[in-house]
């Protein structure tokens, strides 16, 4: 218990003392500490409190993380989620051998039961049930007869074991946090104590920023006052012009003029017959599949559609057509398209909504319902005449009794062709007309049907033809790109954005690059170019082309960040308000100090205003917002006492207290005790981590390899 008690006073800071002798344990030879082993040798990724990770070791990890992954995850952002990992583990593992942290093998088979690996079919027995002794035996047939398998299950081992000390850590912790029955009255007190006062405010707004000036040294001085809140990371400022390999008005014509030409019938020579062969057009085929297949980049699409599921651009246009009439050519996005309307169908498609009442032993009916065929029968006929009342809600009565999954959607089922649902139900809705309400049964129970609405569907052939840019044009794009780059090596550094405004190219600023930072703003994926940004031999003006998505970029490094403290010029977007407030605050306190609160309202051309049921948890003013060292200082305050001028968040304010409502006593506290404590402890697990990796020294190596 002491332990725990020095653990509970430190938690803040986070100085654990905790006397601890676990004792690894074997599960027959599967636990065993040679499978986690490695030496650590060879170049470093990362030094954590002089402790490296190995880049032979990080390496193999990312390797396993882009095969759980797959190609839905960059490089980068592989590499960039393991580290986080490999520092967490590090960390971590430095606390479990301070303090003799370890698991035994029946906290290991207990965390295996409580997790997902639980589920595993070979873990369990007959029942389906979790088996200690099955389990470890097939581990061990594993090892004996499936090493593919065995090797597999030593990597979850690793991460069983991690998550076993991780959870008996944070749980250690989380026993030496408490809240005393004091602790719980006061956060009873803090949101029912109630407070009513009167107060002027003088917001800092009324002094123009313009009348206040702000020296560097004053800016400095304000950054070595907060040096907390002006650490930086090493950076960079790079910009670039972006040469985008798309076509040029002449191929979107040359795109446009072969699909018109594809519309009507042609006349060929045939080698073969020593004659003139007429070649049917789009307009004119009679084998509309086989021609999109040689003429169009996309195929004979044979699916009836609804209105909304035809392009946006011409959906109206398609819906009016009739049968073999063709429309375009018309550009959709990227894509020129001729369309023809091969048939249509009048009410093709169904919004439906259902009641569905199932029995026991109907087809996919919940294992909960035990109603009997009979009894399901008769609620479906009492809900149908519910159903059909003129002051029914439809949408209602499904939510509160439907069985189906539909219930929380109140029975919508959306639109449906025929030959979706069950025969009974797809005729009963293709059958009747819209606002019909009736009664089915299918395999899957009753169903009170409501028809929502119907809608006729088309058959559309679609040729298309993609824009893509001319060789001639990408050879123009490349020629462009070189000239621009040579023109900026030769000039001065900062001529860079008068070169290209000269020939109306758009310079694109990227501020504050991280060194492992690897997507930038319109362009995408560009390791390369970051890299390029943070080498050694990369100076501030240095220019250079990359090859990009989709063309070329010419980008130039701006400016260099060092990891450490701001300087006066990057730290003033955030220090310049918070000085001018301080200012603002004097003058208007030097203005105004000694004066009632009537002179200050009417001197400063402010009403007085007044704020009810204050409280400490909720320190919120009408119309300005937050203020919670003006509301803590009224609670400080006696009734009708006036405060002297008080510096607020967003002006500075006087306050008379009015009435002060105290909560009323309660018996006890241990509720509100148990709240706080259990909010706490909740909070135990980031707050541990964050604050040991806020204290590590990190060294960080990743950029020398990625």
């Amino acid at each position: 218990m002491a332990i725990l008690e020095n653990i509970r006073k430190r938690t803040t800071v986070l100085i654990l003392i905790i006397g601890l002798a676990l004792f690894a344990f074997v599960i027959s030879g599967v636990f065993s500490s040679d499978n986690f082993s490695g030496g650590k040798v060879g170049s470093t990724v990362a030094e954590v409190n002089g402790e490296n990770i190995p880049i032979n070791e990080f390496r193999a990890q990312v390797e396993n993380a882009s095969r759980r992954y797959g190609p839905n995850v960059t490089s980068t952002q592989l590499v960039n989620m393991v580290y986080d990992q490999e520092v967490r583990k590090t960390i971590l593992n430095q606390q479990f051998e301070n303090l003799g942290v370890d698991v035994e093998s029946d906290q290991i088979v207990e965390f295996v039961r409580t997790s997902g690996y639980a589920q595993i079919p070979d873990f369990q027995d007959d029942n389906g049930v979790f088996n200690e002794q099955v389990f470890k035996s097939a581990i061990a047939d594993w090892k004996a007869n499936d090493p593919l398998r065995y090797d597999a299950w030593l990597q979850d081992e690793e991460s069983i074991i991690q998550a076993a000390k991780e959870q008996m850590y944070f749980n250690l912790v989380k026993g030496g946090v408490t809240a005393t029955l004091t602790e719980g009255e006061m956060n009873y007190k803090m949101a029912n104590d109630k407070l009513d006062m009167q107060y002027v405010r003088i917001p800092y707004s009324s002094i123009p920023d313009s009348t206040i000036e702000v020296s560097k040294s004053d800016i400095q001085a304000y950054i070595n006052d907060h040096k907390a809140m002006f650490k930086q990371e090493k950076a960079r400022d790079i910009r670039f012009v972006y040469f985008e390999e798309k076509p040029s008005a002449e191929d979107e014509n040359n795109v446009k003029e072969e699909i018109t030409a594809l519309m009507d019938d042609s006349v060929e020579y045939s080698e073969a017959k020593d004659a003139n062969d007429t070649i049917l057009g789009f307009r004119n085929t009679n084998n509309m599949a086989a021609f999109l297949d040689r003429y169009s980049d996309s195929k004979f699409d044979t699916i009836y559609k609804a209105k909304k599921d035809l392009p946006s651009v011409v959906a109206d246009t398609l819906m009016a057509m009739g049968i073999g009439e063709v429309y375009g050519p018309y550009k959709d996005g990227g894509t020129f398209k001729v369309s023809k309307v091969m048939d249509k169908k009048e009410n093709g498609t169904v919004k439906a909504s259902h009641i569905l009442i199932a029995w026991e032993g109907a087809e996919r009916a919940n294992p909960s319902i035990t109603r009997t065929k009979e009894e399901a029968e008769a609620e479906a006929n009492r809900l149908l005449a519910e159903a059909k009342k003129e002051e029914a809600v439809f949408t209602a009565l499904a939510r509160d009794n439907s069985d189906g999954p539909s219930a929380p959607r109140g029975g919508d089922l959306g639109y449906f062709q025929e030959g979706v649902m069950a025969d009974e139900f797809n005729d009963f809705c293709f059958g009747n007309p819209t606002g019909t309400v009736g009664l089915v049964e299918t395999q899957f129970g009753y169903h009170v049907i409501k028809v929502d609405d119907k809608q006729d569907v088309v058959q559309v052939a679609t040729l298309a033809r993609e824009i893509e840019p001319s060789e001639e044009t990408i050879n123009t794009l490349f020629t462009d790109a070189t000239k621009f780059e040579m023109a900026v090596i030769d000039a001065e550094p900062e001529d860079f954005g008068d070169i290209a405004r000269e020939s109306s190219y758009t310079v694109r600023p990227v501020n504050k690059i991280k060194e492992m930072e690897e997507n930038l703003p319109g362009l995408g994926s560009q390791r390369s170019m970051v890299q390029w940004a943070f080498n050694d031999d990369t100076s501030v003006g240095d220019i250079k082309r990359f090859n990009v998505n989709n063309g070329y970029a010419v980008a130039q490094l701006t400016k260099k960040y060092k990891k450490g403290v701001m300087a006066p010029e990057d730290a003033s977007a955030t220090a310049l308000p918070a000085i001018r407030k301080q200012l603002k605050a004097e003058k208007i306190i030097a203005a105004n100090k000694g004066k009632a609160m009537d002179a200050i309202a009417s001197d400063n051309n402010v009403s007085l205003s007044t704020a009810s049921a204050v409280t400490l948890s909720s320190p919120t003013l009408p119309g300005a917002g937050r203020e919670p060292l003006v509301v803590g200082t009224a609670f400080a305050m006696e009734k009708d006492q006036t405060s002297d001028l008080i510096e607020g968040n967003t002006g500075v304010y006087m306050v008379k207290v009015t009435n002060k409502t105290p909560a009323a006593d309660i018996e006890n506290y241990s509720t509100y005790a148990q709240n706080l404590q259990t909010s706490t402890a909740a909070r135990v697990n980031g707050a541990v981590y964050n604050a040991l990796k806020e204290k590590a020294e990190i060294e960080d190596k990743r950029a020398t390899f990625y």
